[in-house]
C-alpha cells in the first residue's frame, strides 16, 4: 500500500520593519474576516515570480500603505507552518522616507516602540520577527 502525502502550498512573504527617526515600528492591523482577521503584523506581502525581494517588500508598503521605504539590512528569514500554508517570511529594516500612512488594506496602523511591540496580537510566524528586533535593538 502507498502511502499519500499531501504538500502545503508555499508562499514566500517580503516583510517590512519599518523605522523611524523616533526609534518607532510601523504595525498594521488586517482587516477582520480574512486569514488572521484582526491581528498586527508588519507589512508585506507574496513574492511574485522573477521578483527580488526588495523590489517586493516596496512594491507591497507601497500597496498597501502607500508609503515611500529604503529597503535595508536583512533582519531574519523564518519557515513557519500553518494547518493550510507553509509560509518563509523574509524581514528587512526599511527606511521611511515619506508619505502618510494609510489604510488601504488593513482597518489600523500604529507607530508603536520596540518595548512594546509584545503588546499586540500576532500571527504565530511574527513572534520570531519580534524576538529578531528586539535582539537587533535596531536605531536609525
Amino acid at each position: 500500500m502507498e502511502q499519500e502525502t499531501h504538500q502545503l502550498p508555499h508562499k514566500t512573504i517580503g516583510v517590512a520593519v519599518i523605522h523611524n527617526k523616533k526609534g518607532e515600528i510601523l504595525i498594521d492591523r488586517r482587516l477582520p474576516g480574512g486569514t488572521f482577521g484582526g491581528f498586527w503584523e508588519f507589512p508585506g506581502g507574496k513574492l511574485e515570480k522573477n521578483e527580488r525581494i526588495e523590489d517586493c517588500i516596496k512594491r507591497e508598503v507601497l500597496e498597501e500603505l502607500g508609503l515611500n521605504i529604503e529597503v535595508s539590512a536583512h533582519l531574519i528569514t523564518l519557515n513557519h507552518l500553518y494547518t493550510d500554508v507553509e509560509l518563509t517570511l523574509i524581514a528587512h529594516h526599511c527606511h521611511y522616507l515619506g508619505g502618510e500612512p494609510q489604510m488601504l488594506e488593513s482597518q489600523e496602523i500604529c507607530w508603536s516602540k520596540i518595548e512594546h511591540l509584545n503588546q499586540f496580537t500576532f500571527p504565530a510566524a511574527n513572534d520570531m520577527i519580534v524576538e529578531a528586533i528586539c535582539r537587533a535593538n535596531y536605531v536609525f
